[in-house]
C-alpha cells in the first residue's frame, strides 16, 4: 500500500472512530465513549479540574458531564477536521455542547481536539482537549462566542 493509500486509509478510520465516539456521546453511553480512549489517557476539559490522567478519571469525567446535563443533550460538532498517517493522527473541531431542559437549550461552542495513534491495530484517543476562549481583562469564560 503505497503512503497515499495508507493515508487516506487512516483518514476513514479515524473517521469511523470519531463517529462512534460521537454516537456515544449523544446517546450519554460513558462506557461507548471511554472505550474510544487510550488506558493511559490525558484529557484537558473546559471544566473541573485542570486535568485528567487515565481512563478511569476520564470515565469519571464524563460521568459526571452526563449528570450535569440533565435532559436531552446537545453535542453538535462542527468542521471535524482529520490529519493522519498510519500510526498518528489529529482530529481537531468546534462543538455546540450542553442541554436542553423544561425546553429550553442551555448550550455554548467549545473547541475540540483529539490526538490518535494506532495501537494493536486499534486507532485510540490518546490526548483530548476541550476549552472555551476567555476575555483576559474579566477572567471569565466566552460562552457566548459563535464560529
Amino acid at each position: 500500500m503505497n503512503s497515499e493509500t495508507q493515508k487516506a486509509t487512516a483518514e476513514l478510520d479515524v473517521h469511523e472512530l470519531f463517529n462512534k465516539w460521537l454516537k456515544a456521546a449523544r446517546a450519554k453511553d460513558v462506557e461507548g465513549v471511554v472505550a474510544c480512549y487510550a488506558p493511559d489517557v490525558v484529557a484537558y476539559d473546559a471544566i473541573l479540574q485542570l486535568q485528567f490522567k487515565g481512563i478511569q478519571a476520564y470515565a469519571q469525567h464524563w460521568r459526571n458531564c452526563m449528570e450535569m446535563c440533565s435532559g436531552d443533550g446537545v453535542f453538535e460538532p462542527s468542521e471535524p477536521t482529520i490529519l493522519a498517517d498510519a500510526r498518528v493522527a489529529f482530529l481537531h473541531f468546534l462543538c455546540r455542547c450542553g442541554g436542553i431542559e423544561d425546553g429550553v437549550e442551555k448550550s455554548s461552542w467549545m473547541r475540540g481536539t483529539q490526538c490518535l495513534t494506532k495501537r494493536g491495530g486499534q486507532w485510540m484517543i490518546v490526548h483530548e482537549h476541550f476549552s472555551a476562549p476567555f476575555d483576559m481583562e474579566s477572567g471569565k469564560a466566552l460562552f457566548d462566542a459563535k464560529p
